[in-house]
């Protein structure tokens, strides 16, 4: 080890004669590293460790610059800079269907799909048949005209996508009517007005926050209303002197005044979820039955598929949106398709779904399942915490997530961590911090001077690889401030 100069003191020439970088790549030890990461970004990497360890040396650090220590910590810096930054979590907050862990979980056979598109040349716009260009649309079209009653679909890349373009081909220029009680907001700040006016719409607000009447729509319906709009109530309800005019009561007016009845129905779900216990959630079937002339919902909701926005209805409506130049834009590549087809071919045996897609599976998970598994896990869970917290096996309650079913909940089972001592300062913020900073982060939540860890959506092949982590929740490391 090269000694270095003593703190505020001139460092001689000695202390900071570090190997050379042409010294280093001739190292037998660095040939792996060559192989793996290329000369280009190791060389750079390499001239980036040496100049940190200057630096550290000039302010009178003690560093090991032999060339193994050198190599060991280029390893690991090359290693950090190539590290995905897209990484496989443990999702515990209770929520299944988490925007901001990547909502719905692909089954196996979507999976695979997926991976076949990856390797091989598809046939996105290419009919076989004919040998002519083809439309990506039909690859999906059929089941999804099967399972929602529509005569046609288009398909774009998420619902917020799907309304834009909706509005911006059958509305600019022109006013939109919706409920004051529906202009929502979800995630990122997603605004019906906003949107509206990014597609050239007019809005007309109709009716109070509260309580909107038929006459509210009926009295602003005229020459310049392109569509009449639904929203779906995402992410809260409106409760007590409530009143909104539902699908099936507009329809009849849309009809007599030649205006479009479009439903922004947002969760997207297919099938009745009521036959596995499941609250009620207007399907999109439901929705074009009652008169809707149009419905956008999303894929990777309760649908259960990959991230794309839906828009299903009367086919003079959907191709008139097919033409608009922003279709394209927001066109969805082949594996959002390669992994939309399988998931809808699921819901043709709609008996065997809660085996089969994955989100019906962990929405139907009862809880008696959670709560053995929170048992099993209890014991070497407190174990590797130590004194500094306790933690017990309680009942909880999951939500489905994604502005479905927001005042819903579902019985559940985890773990409850609470402080016992013993660790400075925010005692959950210090374990919250640990857990995220696993090999394979643990998300989880904290209410009520509890850290929560809601175990619906890990599963029981999931169990050992879980609780194999607890051994690097050491809290006695000096790391813990």
């Amino acid at each position: 080890m090269t000694a270095a100069a003593a703190p505020g003191s001139p460092a001689s020439p000695v202390s900071l004669r570090l190997p050379a970088v042409h010294a280093l790549l001739d190292e037998a030890a660095c040939a792996p590293l060559l192989a793996e990461y290329g000369r280009e970004q190791t060389v750079a990497a390499l001239r980036g460790l040496l100049d940190a360890t200057r630096a550290r040396l000039l302010a009178g650090a003690a560093e090991d610059t032999t060339p193994p220590a050198l190599l060991d910590a280029l390893g690991r810096r090359l290693r950090a800079a190539n590290a995905s930054r897209l990484r496989a979590v443990y999702n515990l907050t209770g929520t299944v269907l988490h925007t901001n862990l990547g909502r719905a979980l692909l089954p196996d056979v979507a999976v695979q799909a997926v991976i076949e598109a990856l390797q091989w040349p598809m046939n996105l716009e290419w009919d076989i048949e004919t040998g002519a260009r083809g439309d990506r649309d039909t690859l999906v079209e059929q089941q999804l005209r099967e399972l929602t009653g529509a005569e046609a679909v288009t398909i774009v890349n998420n619902n917020a996508a799907a309304v834009l373009l909706m509005l911006n081909a059958l509305a600019s220029g022109r006013e939109v009517i919706v409920s004051r009680g529906e202009l929502v907001e979800i995630g990122g700040a997603f605004r019906i007005p906003d949107i509206m006016n990014r597609a050239g719409a007019r809005l007309r607000e109709v009716g109070a926050t509260n309580r909107t009447h038929f006459k509210d729509y009926a009295e602003h319906a005229g020459a310049d209303t392109a569509l009449l709009m639904k929203v779906h109530a995402s992410n809260y309800a409106i409760t007590g002197f409530t009143k909104e005019v539902s699908v099936a009561e507009l329809a009849p007016l849309a009809r007599e005044r030649g205006i479009p009845l479009a439903v922004d129905l947002g969760s997207g779900t297919l099938v009745d979820l009521e036959r596995w216990g499941l609250p009620h959630e207007t399907t999109v079937k439901e929705t074009i039955a009652a008169g809707a002339d149009l419905v956008t919902f999303s894929g990777d909701k309760l649908l259960g598929g990959p991230q794309c926005g839906i828009i299903a209805g009367r086919a003079d409506l959907i191709a008139a949106i097919k033409k608009n130049p922003l279709k394209r834009a927001l066109r969805v590549s082949k594996l959002t398709l390669a992994a939309l087809e399988p998931v809808l071919n699921l819901y043709r045996a709609p008996d065997l779904l809660p085996e089969r897609l994955t989100t019906l599976r962990l929405l139907t998970r009862p809880a008696g399942a959670m709560k053995a598994l929170a048992e099993s896990l209890l014991a070497p869970l407190q174990e590797a915490l130590g004194a500094a917290y306790t933690v017990t096996a309680e009942a909880t309650s999951s939500q489905i997530g994604s502005g479905a079913l927001p005042v819903d909940r579902l019985p559940s089972h985890g773990l409850a961590i609470r402080a016992a001592g013993g660790v400075k300062g925010n005692p959950l913020g210090v374990l919250e911090r640990r857990l995220r900073g696993l090999a394979r982060p643990v998300i989880g939540r904290i209410a009520d001077d509890t850290l929560w860890l809601d175990l619906r959506c890990l599963e029981d092949g999931q169990r050992e690889d879980f609780a194999a982590q607890f051994e690097q929740l050491n809290l006695n490391d000096g790391k813990n401030a």
